[in-house]
């Protein structure tokens, strides 16, 4: 399985937070699954951090290199792909998540009960 982690889902696997669910620590664990980090998420993780919404180790970057990720960078295909999707979602980082792994037939690792939504793979965080 390859799997595409939303911002939330990310954040708990680095914190080993208990509310990601088991099933989902399991598939990010297990070195059969690819797993990837979207250059939107870490955005979206920077412009928090620059708001002072989210506090990061200074290390962060540091941290997440440690990890077995692949980092999936945004096109241009994945940025005209927001154009099929119906307007279920007003979040433009996790519209672009949607897009991402529609393009990439991922399966998001979320909680955000509009994902589902569209006609896209996911995995409960």
């Amino acid at each position: 399985m390859n799997l595409l982690l939303d911002t939330h889902a990310l954040l708990w696997w680095l914190d080993d937070n208990p509310t990601l669910s088991a099933e989902a620590r399991d598939a990010i664990a297990d070195g059969r699954n690819l797993v990837f980090v979207s250059a939107v998420v870490i955005w979206e993780i920077r412009i928090k951090e620059a708001l002072g919404k989210l506090k990061l180790p200074p290390d962060f970057r540091a941290i997440l290199d440690r990890q077995a990720f692949d980092n999936l960078a945004l096109t241009v295909d994945h940025a005209h792909r927001l154009a099929e999707l119906p307007p279920h979602h007003r979040d433009p980082f996790d519209r672009l998540l949607v897009a991402q792994a529609m393009a990439e037939s991922l399966t998001i690792v979320t909680r955000d009960p509009d994902i589902p939504r569209y006609r896209v793979r996911t995995l409960k965080a």
